[in-house]
Order: structure tokens, then C-alpha cells, then sequence
């Protein structure tokens, strides 16, 4: 029997046919988190070179969308500082699991210090921003600790199982010791910041207290 599709009221192509509702939200979406993501990447270069207060164009230039784009994503400059910062703690949270899955514990916890030091190395574009008094950034040391202290606690733990790292330390003393060690030097640069950051490391070993 032939259903009479004006009673039904769906095409002959089904719900997942060419006019489909559903599908072009759902190519939006995803053209919507491409955007989100290259505007952060590009705001993230921008605020390291220029500071946050940069022209709002330069960032959509470097993103390759247009400036009503990034106003649609993060109407206030606040809302685009936080998200970047967000951005940059969630990716070296992440880094953690991919690192111990990958490397000895020693070595997974040596490299994630590293990596923890290049996020630090943001700070100079952002830190006019974050001390601005701003309560769009009151969050973000809680964030900031939220995000960071389990995924270096867990490299910790491991190290310290296999003998790699001594046991009195933890993640919330090595979090801030090593945002201290990466505060601005005249004349020095992130290649200094790891230097540093190598010293606390060799004193991490066991043997060394």
C-alpha cells in the first residue's frame, strides 16, 4: 500500500533526505566551534605580541573571519581574555594523560612541567588584564588549580611510585614554585624560564633533598 505523503507530511526522502531539517544547524555548529577555536588561537598570538588590548581586527584577521564574527562569539574583551586563558589551562590539563600514556613517569612529569612552563609564558600579554580589577577574571585561580593541580598530582603519584620523584612535594607546591620561577626577567626569555624550571626538576629527583 502507498502511504499518501500529505497525510504524513514527510517527503519520500525520509527525515534524512537532502532538505532534511537538522542539517544545516548541525553544519553551523560545527562551523561555529571552527570559528570559537581559530579565534582563540588567534587571539592567544595576538595578546602574547601586542596585549590584550590589541584591535580587535588583527585578531580576526589572523583567525580569517571577519570582526562581526568575533564580536558574535565574545561580545565583551573580557569574555575573549578568559576564554583564551581557559583555553591554554585546558589543553595543558589534557596534556597530562596523553603524556603519561606515552613516556616513562619521569619523564611524562619532566615534559609536563615544560609544557605547564610555556602556558606560564602567556602571562605577559594577559597579566594587564587579570590584575585589572575585572570580576569577569575572579574565577580563574580557582580554575587555574581546579584544572591543573589533579593533572599534575597523577604524574606525581606515578613518578614517585617508580622511585622517579621524591614523595614530599606536591602539586600545589610545584604550581606556584614554578610560576614564580617564570615571572618576567629583564632580557630573558621562555628559553630561560626552562632553564629554570630544569633546576627545580633535577632537585625533584630522589636523593637531592
Amino acid at each position: 500500500m502507498t502511504e499518501n505523503t500529505a497525510t504524513t507530511g514527510v517527503s519520500p526522502a525520509g527525515p534524512a533526505g537532502p532538505g532534511a531539517p537538522g542539517r544545516a544547524p548541525r553544519r553551523q555548529r560545527a562551523d561555529a566551534q571552527r570559528n570559537t577555536a581559530s579565534l582563540l588561537e588567534a587571539a592567544k598570538t595576538v595578546f602574547a605580541t601586542s596585549g590584550v588590548d590589541a584591535p580587535a581586527k588583527e585578531i580576526a584577521d589572523l583567525a580569517g573571519v571577519g570582526v562581526g564574527t568575533l564580536y558574535r562569539h565574545f561580545p565583551q574583551r573580557s569574555d575573549l581574555v578568559k576564554a583564551v586563558i581557559e583555553h591554554e589551562i585546558d589543553a595543558c590539563a589534557a596534556a597530562a594523560p596523553a603524556l603519561a600514556a606515552a613516556h616513562q613517569p619521569g619523564a611524562a612529569l619532566e615534559k609536563w612541567l615544560h609544557r605547564y612552563t610555556e602556558l606560564l609564558a602567556t602571562k605577559p600579554g594577559l597579566a594587564p588584564a587579570l590584575h585589572s580589577g575585572d570580576p569577569a577574571f575572579d574565577a580563574l585561580p580557582g580554575y587555574f588549580f581546579e584544572r591543573l593541580a589533579p593533572a599534575l598530582g597523577s604524574l606525581l603519584e606515578a613518578a614517585t611510585a617508580t622511585g622517579e620523584s621524591r614523595a614530599d612535594i606536591s602539586a600545589r607546591d610545584l604550581l606556584p614554585a614554578i610560576a614564580l620561577l617564570c615571572r618576567p626577567v629583564a632580557g630573558q626569555g621562555l628559553a630561560y624560564n626552562q632553564r629554570m624550571v630544569a633546576v627545580l626538576i633535577d632537585g625533584l629527583r630522589p636523593g637531592r633533598q
